[in-house]
């Protein structure tokens, strides 16, 4: 379980450079999305590859819609109900105060997710319709944390 979950980990940060490497700048947000500020975020994600800290943004802004998103990298082992989870704790914060997770910044799988979903919003599909594409194209990685709600 250890060796995989570090191949996890070593396989998010190559997907995550060759994403960040090959992605288009993303100074401005894709058009139509709900984003935090940047000026929100930590500085360790602040520093991340482009696409990273866009899908924290996306991430915190919607937290209801991602919510509603599994996760399939194997981060239900460590509590996560959602793609939303890969991004914030949601458990022990003080009512009203945002504590960041680090685990989408060395995860591209959920990166990847919530980059999809972004493209998703954009062409106007539904929660379900969504959460159909992400259990389709992931369902293979791992456990999903739909069973963790």
């Amino acid at each position: 379980m250890q060796k995989r979950l570090w191949f996890v980990l070593i396989m998010g940060i190559l997907i995550s450079s060759v994403v960040a490497a090959c992605g288009a700048s993303t100074n401005q947000p894709a058009a139509g999305l709900q984003m935090a500020p940047e000026s929100q975020l930590p500085l360790q994600i602040k520093n991340a590859p482009a696409t990273v800290k866009e899908a924290y943004r996306f991430a915190v802004a919607n937290p209801e819609l991602m919510k509603e998103i599994p996760c399939f990298c194997g981060c239900v082992a460590g509590g996560h109900k959602s793609n939303y989870a890969c991004y914030v704790n949601e458990d022990g914060s003080p009512a009203g105060i945002l504590q960041y997770d680090d685990h989408a910044l060395g995860c591209g799988i959920c990166v990847d997710i919530t980059l999809d979903v972004m493209k998703m919003v954009q062409e106007g599909k539904t929660v379900d319709a969504m959460r159909a594409v992400v259990n389709q194209r992931y369902g293979s990685f791992g456990p999903s944390t739909d069973g963790a709600k």
